[in-house]
């Protein structure tokens, strides 16, 4: 029996001694209670999560798919073509030295023709013609001109002569070599499906037609599309369903609420 109570006593003081540490604060010394360490003391936080028992993150591996499709909404689409070049011009279309492009940063004033053809267009024709410079410069006035000066080697051709605008001026693209000429086509107003089919008319150039391989892939990446609209549709017809069921519930608690109130 005195076993009994001795063994008793020590689980109470084993008790107590772990009850007062349990109420002890963050960082406390268990010696002397409710006296904080000094703020030295306290170890940072960087070395908890730089400790060996946390591995570090693994890198994102890129989706080949999605590169796959971005790699093939370059090589075909609008404006994927090739420009005419010293070794291919004709006395139609004389080579193109260069392109640059300017228009505003915003989209009202009639600049969004020109930065979809910025977006969608030039990507592609620097794909297909890597040899050729173009640049793009984005100002603030959005009353200013949109414009796309195409550079000729020697003289322009006879399409550009008759489409390129007369009474627009481009101050930020580059002046012409000496052995350049210049055809600014005004761009504001446009879609950039109507910017390169203008284009197309000024230089000559040639559209690249996708592969049988590129087909079939575009059709797959257009039912993916297609499949997620209606996912996407879906999803947020099934938001809306929990929206209004909570929202009916709080009615119905509300005129619960009013009706113990009488």
């Amino acid at each position: 029996m005195v076993n009994l109570f001795k063994r008793m006593r020590k689980l109470k003081t084993g008790m107590f001694s772990i009850y007062n540490l349990i109420q002890l604060p963050l960082y406390s010394n268990p010696t002397r209670p409710f006296q904080s360490l000094p703020i030295d003391a306290i170890p940072p936080i960087s070395e908890s999560i730089n400790q060996p028992n946390h591995p570090p993150e693994k890198p994102i591996k890129p989706n080949p798919t999605n590169t796959q499709s971005q790699l093939l909404n370059i090589q075909v689409g609008t404006g994927a073509a090739t420009l005419p070049t010293v070794a291919n011009a004709s006395k139609e279309f004389p080579a193109i030295t260069r392109l640059h492009l300017t228009y505003a940063r915003k989209i009202y004033g009639g600049h969004q023709g020109a930065r979809h053809f910025w977006r969608n267009c030039l990507p592609r024709l620097k794909y297909h013609n890597p040899a050729i410079p173009m640049t793009v410069r984005q100002t603030e006035e959005q009353e200013g001109p949109a414009a796309l000066t195409i550079y000729f080697a020697e003289r322009a051709s006879n399409a550009a002569s008759l489409l390129s605008a007369k009474d627009v001026t481009d101050k930020h693209a580059p002046a012409p070599g000496e052995a350049e000429q210049t055809a600014v086509l005004d761009v504001k107003n446009l879609d950039y499906k109507d910017i390169w089919a203008k284009v197309k008319n000024m230089t000559g150039a040639q559209e690249i037609q996708p592969t049988p391989e590129q087909e079939s892939e575009l059709q797959k990446l257009e039912q993916l599309r297609q499949q997620s609209d209606k996912d996407r549709a879906r999803i947020a017809a099934i938001r809306q369903a929990k929206a209004d069921q909570e929202r009916m519930l709080q009615e119905a608690r509300g005129e619960v609420e009013k009706l113990r109130q009488l």
